[in-house]
């Protein structure tokens, strides 16, 4: 049977999230497509999961260790999944129904207070129902929300692991 280690998944992980990452980055500066305040903080979400799997990989030895790290990805995973659930849920809106598009980001965080920048970037606005991409039907955060899905389950599959060995 084939075994994978914690720490190889925890690697793939952070792998992965640089490759989104990349990604993310090669769409707006080789593309020209700017991110909305859902993609940022998909991006912070990317991140965060990512940090966790390197964290994972290296410093996660023990079983108590990769169980934490286990749950900090999946924590970082179930936010977002939550902002890309949002922004998905805000392209679907009937077109009478989306949000009025705000300023851009750097606007507010030039003339906004850091808790309102941050409440406008979670709730998102029109210029996040604009799909400007995508592949096999299925936009950006579509694809994003699928790979948080992902980062879900090999948390639950890193936890499930490390109890499974330490009933043996």
């Amino acid at each position: 049977m084939f075994k994978v280690s914690n720490q190889s998944l925890f690697l793939m992980v952070f792998l992965s999230c640089a490759a989104l990452l990349a990604t993310a980055y090669y769409f707006e500066y080789a593309l020209y497509m700017d991110p909305c305040p859902l993609c940022i903080m998909q991006r912070i979400a990317v991140l965060m999961v990512g940090l966790v799997g390197l964290s994972g990989f290296v410093l996660a030895k023990t079983d108590t260790g990769q169980r934490i790290h286990a749950a900090l990805m999946g924590m970082s995973a179930i936010f977002g999944l939550s902002v890309a659930g949002r922004h998905v849920w805000i392209q679907n809106l009937p077109a009478d129904q989306i949000p009025t598009c705000g300023p851009s980001l750097e606007y507010m965080v030039d003339t906004l207070p850091w808790a309102e920048v941050l409440s406008v970037m979670l709730r998102g606005n029109g210029n996040c129902a604009d799909a400007q991409w995508s592949l096999m039907g299925m936009s950006m955060p579509m694809w994003v929300l699928v790979c948080f899905a992902g980062f879900m389950l090999l948390a639950a599959f890193v936890t499930w692991q490390t109890v499974k060995k330490q009933n043996n």
